[in-house]
């Protein structure tokens, strides 16, 4: 009861709060004067066709959002499960807006349909890679950005390629409350409320799916039956929440995770019934919360261009790293396997190194071949004894430093991925996923958006410090409890969205020139890179291979447990960090050189380990030609499928890796 008391209160107080701010000249003498009748009739407009839709349209969606985590949550029986980490805001971000691209106008009950049927494939996938009903955090947290980032750079695809069509789409992807009076939230609010009532109905049963299986059928319980009806009322609720004010992060998360951490300490708040509506309450709170502290930290004309789901991104990335920080996780959760192998004979790794090679070869030629203007070797040849004619001359001028970005960024980030992979002695911990990729990017972003007139250098050292930065604090956190695979990944996960939603406020902060600039650099393009550009990648790829080899055997021992290393004469903490600055180096020098590329450092190492086997003298050289090979095809694809349209480089090794990286998932699902 104390806690319904409060949570009203504070909803009702926040809300009065929120309707005396906005872009009119209204105080809250005016606002108050409304309760009585004596107020004007444009503070009557004002209030009713603006401030009253953005209020009633955060209640709305935090009543959704609160619910649907606390549902889904139930049926997974994971305190992770909500519709970021199920991927169903990505999946129905998607799905709306490649309707918008190919020029589909639909009602809004339309969109909602289009938003749960993106938003239930997403999950249905999730829940199946993850294992619906386990209790794997490791797996379902990753089984969701994998499947999020697919779909996501599935969407950014569509942007970028129907820009017109979409325009706008991007500051809304991020959870923007905005609304044009109060149609939205009638044609959705009724939706919802129905979806909350039919929770409430099976709220008894989902107290005994809850506690087991085979508890919940012995009482009679349709357990299969109770759990569909339950994920598709949650996607329901997430889907509806989508359509009226874009993907708004954490929310879904943070809220129910608050009840359920609260139950021991409140009675009966264990039950749904009372779980449900306190979350949805909680949910109202937390966005209402973040809407109002967005409106007084950057003014009510700042927050028409700042999505709220910016703040609840950030404050939600919070709470999820303190939370991975302290709940109690086992440092044994074995995430998916690579199909790693023995030792392989000197002769066959030899012959494997010369296919590579050959590969590599093949595929750079390739690449300088094809694009938008096909060359023949003959024309290569004239351009490198300068007798090559002018077309010749600019396409390959422009062409080959693409093609040795390309393959230096993905041999960069796929011995980065090597290295942090068995420091944290976790197969799953590549740039990308525990954040890194996400601390440079925010550091390049910085510069590209804030500062003007500066050179590529003081870009590159501002991704570097950006990636430095995200694993100190990543390591930092997850040091607890000796590096747990489980606790690296949440914070890491945490990390990178917090680093994504600081990169969307200065996105959709900045003049439009720049907005451009960066989204098509944070797609992972090697558009407009020059010779000058490589200059980094090469330094740090020739300063720290031969360390890397130096070190070969530290990593193996490393990448076992602390006590043999110890026991060997090997300095540990100054290993593991003279190789994270190596990591963070090539990743920042990487991501610095071509933007923010997913899944090579993931990918990479884990075909090689399966080529190879754990030894690093044989899988670092591998896992670098594979890296490369990935980058520089996604590349060539991305410059010829659509010629002379371009795709970045980024988005297809996405399209490419993730797909790899859910078998990889599922192979372990199906094994266990």
């Amino acid at each position: 009861m104390t806690l319904s008391v409060g949570l009203a209160a504070f909803i009702l107080l926040i809300s009065a709060v929120h309707l005396t701010q906005g872009t009119s000249d209204l105080d809250a003498l005016d606002v108050l004067g409304l309760l009585f009748g004596q107020t004007a009739d444009h503070t009557l407009a004002v209030v009713i066709e603006s401030r009253l839709p953005r209020l009633l349209a955060a209640i709305v969606v935090g009543v959704a959002l609160g619910v649907a985590g606390t549902a889904m949550q139930s049926v997974a029986r994971n305190i992770m499960a909500a519709p970021d980490t199920l991927a169903v805001g990505a999946g129905a971000h998607l799905a709306m807006v490649a309707v918008a691209a190919f020029g589909v106008s639909v009602p809004l009950l339309g969109s909602a349909g289009i938003a749960f049927a993106g938003g239930l494939a997403a999950a249905a996938l999730v829940l199946t890679l993850s294992g619906a009903g386990g209790t794997g955090i490791v797996r379902l947290v990753l089984a969701g950005t994998a499947t999020a980032l697919a779909m996501t750079a599935g969407t950014n695809i569509l942007l970028l390629l129907f820009a017109q069509e979409t325009q706008g789409m991007y500051a809304w992807g991020a959870g923007s409350l905005g609304q044009n009076g109060l149609d939205g939230v009638r044609t959705i609010g009724p939706i919802i409320g129905v979806a909350v009532l039919l929770l409430l109905l099976v709220a008894r049963r989902l107290d005994l799916v809850y506690l087991g299986d085979d508890h919940a059928r012995a009482l009679g319980v349709g357990v299969g039956r109770v759990r569909l009806v339950t994920i598709l009322l949650a996607v329901l609720l997430s889907a509806s929440a989508v359509t009226l004010a874009g993907p708004i992060g954490f929310v879904g998360l943070a809220a129910p995770a608050l009840m359920r951490l609260s139950a021991n300490a409140i009675p009966g708040l264990h039950r749904h019934t009372a779980l449900i509506l306190t979350s949805g309450a909680t949910g109202v709170a937390l966005l209402l919360g973040a809407d109002v502290l967005l409106r007084a930290l950057v003014g009510a004309q700042g927050a028409l261009e700042v999505p709220t789901g910016v703040v609840t991104s950030l404050l939600g990335a919070v709470f999820l790293m303190v939370l991975a920080r302290n709940i109690r996780i086992s440092s044994t959760v074995e995430p998916p396997a690579a199909g790693t192998k023995g030792t392989i004979s000197a002769r066959r790794f030899r012959l494997t190194l010369g296919v590579l090679l050959i590969a590599a070869v093949g595929v750079t030629v390739g690449s300088v071949l094809l694009g938008d203007t096909w060359l023949l070797l003959g024309d290569v040849a004239n351009w490198i004894t300068g007798q090559a004619g002018p077309i010749v001359s600019n396409v390959m001028d422009n062409r080959a430093p693409r093609v040795l970005a390309a393959l230096l960024a993905g041999a960069a980030l796929a011995l980065a991925g090597a290295v942090i992979q068995s420091v944290a002695r976790n197969p799953l911990a590549e740039p990308g996923i525990i954040g890194v990729a996400g601390g440079a990017g925010l550091g390049a972003i910085t510069v590209i958006t804030l500062v003007t007139g500066v050179g590529f250098w003081f870009q590159a050292g501002a991704a570097a410090v950006g990636a430095a930065v995200a694993t100190a604090v990543v390591f930092a956190m997850a040091a607890k409890g000796g590096f747990a695979s489980a606790r690296l990944v949440l914070i890491g996960f945490g990390v990178q969205q917090a680093t994504q939603a600081l990169i969307t406020l200065l996105i959709t902060a900045s003049d439009p020139w720049n907005e451009t600039k960066a989204l098509t650099w944070l797609a992972g393009s090697t558009y407009g890179r020059s010779f000058e550009h490589l200059v980094p990648m090469v330094v740090a790829v020739l300063l720290i291979v031969p360390l890397l080899i130096r070190t070969r055997s530290e990593l193996d021992l490393l990448s076992v447990d602390d006590e043999t290393p110890r026991v060997l004469g090997v300095h540990v903490p100054r290993s593991r960090l003279l190789l994270l600055v190596c990591s963070v180096l090539l990743t920042g020098t990487a991501v610095a050189g071509v933007g923010v590329i997913s899944f090579v450092g993931l990918v990479a190492p884990h075909a090689a380990r399966a080529i190879v086997g754990r030894r690093h003298s044989r899988a670092l050289p591998v896992a670098a030609l594979l890296g490369g090979i990935l980058v520089c095809a996604a590349d060539t694809i991305g410059r010829t499928v659509i010629a002379p349209g371009q795709l970045p480089a980024g988005l297809m090794t996405a399209l490419i890796g993730a797909p790899y990286f859910v078998w990889l998932l599922y192979r372990s699902r199906t094994r266990t």
